[in-house]
C-alpha cells in the first residue's frame, strides 16, 4: 500500500467537497473514503442542505480526525435550491487548485487523489475524470471505463471521479437548471476544448440508487428529454436524441 503523503510535502492543493442531504445510511463511507486518502486534501467541505435525519450529527463528529491529520473541515448545513446550488456553494469556498466533488452516496478508492496529482504534475489538466465501480442494487458490480474522444458521451464521463481546477469552476459554475446540469458543464467545457486528461483505473465508486437511475419509463422519458435539451443548448446534432434513448434503455435493462 501507497505510504501516506503529509500535507507538507504538498505542492498542488485539493479540495473535496460533499453535498449531502438525509444521507445518514451512506454519508460514513463517504466520509471515511476521503480520510483514508494517500494524498491528503488541503480541505474538506460538506454542505448540507438541512437534512431531517442524522446526516449533520454523523458529518460533525468526524471534525476531530480530520484535525488531526492536518485537514481543514468545514461543515455548513442550511437550506439550498437544489444539489448544484450546494456544489456551488462548495466551489465558491473552496481554496484548493483542483476540486474534487464526491457524493454522499459514494466513494473514493484510497488513492483517487494521488494518482489524480501524478496526472497532473505531468499535464497541468483542466479537467480529469477516471473509471468508475458502479454499485447496482443487487449487489453486483462492474466497471464503467472513461474515454475522451470527440463524440460527447455521458457514457464516457464518471462524475466521482472528476477533478477539476478551481479556475476553470470558477468560469463555468453549475447552472442550476436540471438533474443533468453535472454533463452540462462536461459539454461546455468540451466545446471550450479544455486540457483534459483520462485515466483507466478505478477512482470511485458509484451507487446506482439515485434519480437518475430510477427504473421506471416515464422518468427514462423525462431524463431522455432533459438530456437531448442539454445537447441542443450546447450546440451539437438534433441526432443526439439517438444517444440519450441508447443511455436510457441501457439503465432500464441493467440489473
Amino acid at each position: 500500500m501507497t505510504e501516506r503523503k503529509e500535507r507538507a510535502d504538498m505542492d498542488t492543493t485539493v479540495s473535496i467537497i460533499t453535498v449531502t442531504y438525509n444521507s445518514a445510511a451512506t454519508v460514513r463511507d463517504t466520509i471515511e473514503s476521503v480520510l483514508r486518502q494517500t494524498y491528503a486534501p488541503k480541505e474538506y467541505i460538506v454542505i448540507d442542505g438541512a437534512s431531517k435525519d442524522e446526516t449533520l450529527t454523523i458529518v460533525q463528529g468526524y471534525e476531530i480526525k480530520f484535525i488531526e491529520k492536518g485537514i481543514t473541515y468545514k461543515v455548513i448545513s442550511e437550506k439550498d435550491n437544489g444539489i448544484y446550488d450546494a456544489m456551488n456553494k462548495g466551489i465558491r469556498l473552496a481554496t484548493g487548485e483542483i476540486i474534487g466533488l464526491i457524493n454522499s452516496d459514494d466513494w473514493y478508492e484510497d488513492i483517487a487523489i494521488e494518482k489524480m496529482i501524478a496526472v497532473y504534475d505531468r499535464s497541468r489538466f483542466d479537467l480529469f475524470f477516471a473509471d468508475l465501480r458502479m454499485h447496482l442494487p443487487s449487489g453486483k458490480t462492474f466497471v464503467k471505463r472513461a474515454r475522451n474522444r470527440r463524440y460527447a458521451t455521458s457514457r464516457d464521463w464518471n462524475h466521482p471521479t472528476t477533478f477539476i481546477t478551481k479556475e476553470m469552476y470558477l468560469k463555468y459554475e453549475y447552472r442550476c437548471d436540471t438533474i443533468h446540469d453535472d454533463y452540462d458543464l462536461i459539454l461546455r467545457l468540451k466545446k471550450k476544448n479544455v486540457k483534459t486528461e483520462v485515466l483507466n483505473e478505478v477512482l470511485a465508486n458509484f451507487r446506482m440508487n439515485g434519480t437518475s437511475h430510477e427504473k421506471n419509463i416515464k422518468k427514462a422519458l423525462e431524463r431522455i428529454k432533459v438530456k437531448y435539451h442539454i445537447y441542443k443548448n450546447n450546440g451539437y446534432s438534433p441526432l443526439y436524441i439517438i444517444e440519450c434513448i441508447v443511455t436510457e434503455v441501457a439503465k432500464l435493462i441493467v440489473k
